[in-house]
């Protein structure tokens, strides 16, 4: 009986305890929901009373955006505000497609060149060439029109007509031309293709609307063509991401079906979700390879994070941004939306690679990295170590190339883009995108056309050596110091012809692109670039030496 009277008292206290806690919570629910009413009530109120009295005129969509961007001030910065002029840029990150020219332009002094003109597109078929000037359009003159008024008036439904005036950059002869914008739709795969005979390489720029059908497409061709391929090479270096479900498509190609590739977990429990492969895959086991560098972000993190953690292949380069957010966009009225961070994302180890903190922020608002000791370990199907809060970590790291800063200054001043303009009109031909050389000659006649050139800069050390400078008048040591200073200041000096010779190589596979980008457009660029590309080099070595590539999948067992 007393034993009875114990369990009964228990219950009944565990019983009184679960309606508290019930209570309480339902107490902290109903005060948040009472706060937030409060709060509105109140913001309506303020904005009531200060546009009624206040002395001027205030502009109401101006003050209710700012006070939009301030609440969005407490976010990550991937939840934004899309207002419906802005929805077109939302579409395209979705699908890839917009209405437009097809072509890149830049803006330097006073008028606009075309750069980039992509194949097959109404700049293409019009004959448009790289290094055109736009002289107007619709009759407008395009003189010192700022580069994204000129883009803005470039795009436009399909089938809408643009009268456009061009300038040949050589002759100065100008010719009109009618161009009838097209439905524009980006390649998520730019190129792909077969490198050192016996290697696929895949070059995939974005996660839209059907880009996991494209990369499918792109390695069964490529296995057809080249049956005794020894391995692939998916290249996602720069991929900023995009569609969650394309980027389970994409791991699907090389991974069996029915295995997990990323989960999703936030506050609404009933929205997370677990995302399996779903069709019969290409291949599980052609040696595979990708490659990520810090601009690989979101999607991308997932395809190589899902790769590695399954140790279906190697991630090769630099570690990635570190995006283990996910958007979903919610409509709001008057035709605009609101693109909100709803869930954090997981992959098959369990890690979410997210490499900022937004949820606790510095006392002036600043967000901080994941420190590395607040890092968790996870462990791959294998048994490798893998960590989350940080990006996805390559298994093979290679150093990011860095360009030297006489070739930055080329660029960044276009004498490296017009050369090669000068170089098109005349060379009616060049060899194949893949073995096109500059000569040894044609080098010293870029050196010529720099003679008169301006190309001048301050190099990094040079930078260093002024804010030391400065720092050292400050605090009162500069005139103990300064002989040291100026004979330290007279070594450094450069000289701007024996930086260019000792930068040769470097300057001249810059120029192989871009001149080759004027015969055979973006593909013919990428293949050239794969000359000298070093985390593509790694890769073929890696995938090409069989020990090599299994030991580095199975480090943890050894």
């Amino acid at each position: 009986m007393r034993a009875f009277f114990n369990k009964r008292k228990k219950l009944t206290a565990a019983l009184l305890l679960l309606i508290t806690a019930a209570g309480i919570f339902a107490f902290n629910e109903n005060d948040r929901y009472f706060q937030i009413a409060k709060n509105l009530d109140i913001f309506a109120a303020f904005y009531r009373e200060l546009n009624t009295y206040y002395v001027d005129d205030l502009p109401p969509e101006k003050v209710m955006r700012k006070g939009i961007e301030a609440m969005l001030e407490e976010t990550d910065p991937f939840t934004d505000f899309v207002s419906e002029e802005n929805l077109d840029d939302l579409k395209f990150m979705a699908t890839g497609k917009y209405g437009g020219v097809g072509a890149s332009i830049n803006t330097n002094g006073e008028w606009t060149a075309i750069t980039d003109v992509y194949e097959g597109s109404p700049m293409d078929k019009a004959g448009v060439k790289p290094g055109d000037i736009i002289v107007s359009m619709d009759g407008k003159s395009t003189k010192n029109v700022p580069q994204e008024e000129v883009s803005r008036q470039l795009k436009g439904a399909a089938g809408t007509p643009l009268n456009m005036v061009f300038r040949n950059p050589l002759t100065g002869v100008e010719t009109p031309k009618k161009i009838i914008r097209e439905e524009i739709n980006v390649k998520a795969v730019s190129y792909s293709g077969i490198v050192k005979n016996d290697i696929g390489y895949i070059k995939m720029t974005q996660f839209t609307e059907n880009s996991g059908a494209m990369v499918r497409r792109a390695v069964e061709q490529l296995r057809q063509s080249n049956p005794a391929l020894k391995g692939m090479i998916l290249d996602l270096r720069g991929n900023p991401g995009g569609l969650l479900d394309e980027a389970v498509v994409v791991a699907n190609i090389f991974v069996d079906k029915n295995r997990l590739i990323v989960s999703t977990r936030g506050k609404v429990k009933n929205w997370d979700r677990s995302y399996e492969t779903s069709e019969q895959p290409v291949d599980v086991r052609l040696p595979l390879a990708v490659l990520t560098n810090h601009s690989s972000a979101s999607a991308s993190e997932i395809v190589a994070g899902s790769i590695q953690d399954l140790d279906r292949g190697l991630v090769i380069g630099q570690r990635s941004y570190g995006k283990g957010l996910v958007q979903t966009t919610r409509q709001l009225p008057y035709n605009t939306k609101l693109k909100v961070t709803t869930a954090k994302y997981y992959t098959p180890s369990g890690r979410c690679i997210q490499a900022i903190d937004y949820s606790h922020r510095n006392e002036d608002g600043g967000v901080d990295y994941v420190p590395d000791s607040l890092r968790k370990s996870f462990t791959t199907i294998g048994g490798r170590s893998v960590k989350d809060g940080g990006g996805i970590e390559p298994d093979a790291k290679v150093d990011p190339t860095y360009i030297s800063q006489v070739a930055i200054t080329l660029i960044r001043k276009q004498f490296i883009f017009d050369y090669a303009t000068n170089y098109y009109y005349s060379h009616p031909k060049i060899a194949a995108a893949g073995s096109f050389r500059l000569t040894d000659a044609e080098f010293e006649d870029f050196e010529r056309y720099l003679d008169n050139k301006d190309y001048s800069y301050k190099t990094r050390s040079e930078d260093a050596l002024d804010a030391f400078k400065t720092t050292a008048k400050k605090e009162k040591y500069y005139d103990a110091i300064a002989q040291e200073l100026e004979t330290l200041e007279t070594k450094m000096k450069h000289d701007k012809k024996q930086d260019l010779l000792k930068n040769k190589e470097e300057i001249k596979r810059l120029l192989e692109e871009e001149i080759v980008n004027r015969y055979y457009l973006q593909k013919g660029r990428i293949i050239k670039s794969l000359d000298w590309d070093n985390e593509v080099n790694t890769a073929i070595d890696l995938l090409r030496n069989p020990a090599k590539y299994k030991q580095l999948l199975s480090v943890a067992k050894q």
